[in-house]
């Protein structure tokens, strides 16, 4: 019976795969600032579900949660780490309190709770880590700069760690979720700059005028979202990367052309900085 630390559990994805985890016959410890909120949502799954109270931006805090999982369930096999926020505006127009307010959760957050996690995976010699991302991860977009950055470090953080932690038996996945329907666009996840410069009106300024219509629009089903994220974890190999949604696919498909073929055209400078007694390559 596999058991599952979920952060922000309380709505959207967090919420969706500790439900699907518990109807499964999993056990689930599904943390949010506000765990009654879960247990209300979850009610009906006994002694399989432990709602545990997190601000994954105290350090204390994500130990304490830790230590709570493990008292009860004894480990912990899988670990989302789910809690995010976001920020829309230019990266001119975010100001240093707003920005520092989402890497503080997106990132510092991310790295507390894995940093309580990890001892008890590593004594178990097992265990996987499961990082949200998202399309903005690898593919950063004009107006949400800033929350692409912090996205682009979970990305860092999850190739490092997967090549650290592989060769003791654990296992990191980054999870790259393109639009889906879930309360992120909200208010209360996504926080929007006050500042506005008339500049960026046609870039970050079109970025932010077109978001409330896009707000429970868009193409991703998070019940479909979270049943991959179960698949992922029960495959013996699962990806280091795994896009979710056709407008996540797609992007990443740009992308990896884009880089291609820029690095195909400055190639010839790449290999110009190299010394003199080192070969040159074609």
């Amino acid at each position: 019976m596999t058991v599952w630390f979920i952060t922000g559990a309380s709505r959207g994805f967090g919420l969706e795969l500790a439900r699907q985890a518990l109807e499964r016959g999993d056990r689930v410890v599904a943390t949010a600032r506000r765990p009654e909120g879960v247990e209300q949502a979850l009610a009906g799954h006994g002694d399989r579900l432990l709602a545990v109270p997190l601000d994954v931006t105290d350090e204390a805090q994500a130990a304490s949660a830790v230590q709570a999982a493990t008292d009860v369930f004894g480990g912990i096999d899988v670990l989302v780490n789910n809690a995010g926020r976001g920020v829309l505006g230019a990266v001119e127009e975010t100001s240093d309190d707003a920005a520092r307010a989402v890497f503080d959760t997106n990132v510092f957050g991310l790295l507390n709770v894995t940093r309580a996690v990890l001892p008890v995976m590593r004594r178990q010699g097992r265990g996987h880590v499961v990082n949200l991302s998202s399309v903005g991860g690898f593919n950063g977009v004009a107006g949400f700069g800033v929350y692409c950055s912090t996205k682009f470090a979970v990305e860092g953080l999850s190739e490092a760690l997967h090549q650290e932690v592989s060769p003791l038996g654990l296992k990191v996945t980054v999870v790259e979720p393109g639009y889906f329907r879930t309360d992120f666009l909200d208010g209360t996840s996504l926080h929007v700059a006050e500042r506005v410069i008339s500049d960026y009106e046609a870039t970050a300024g079109a970025v932010r005028g077109a978001v409330p219509g896009l707000n429970h629009a868009q193409p991703g089903d998070p019940v479909k979202g979270a049943t991959a994220i179960l698949t992922i974890v029960d495959a013996d190999e699962p990806p280091l990367r795994a896009q979710l949604g056709s407008d996540c696919a797609d992007a990443m498909d740009q992308k990896v052309a884009q880089l291609a073929q820029e690095a195909r055209a400055w190639r010839y400078l790449a290999l110009s900085t190299d010394h003199d007694d080192v070969a040159v390559r074609g």
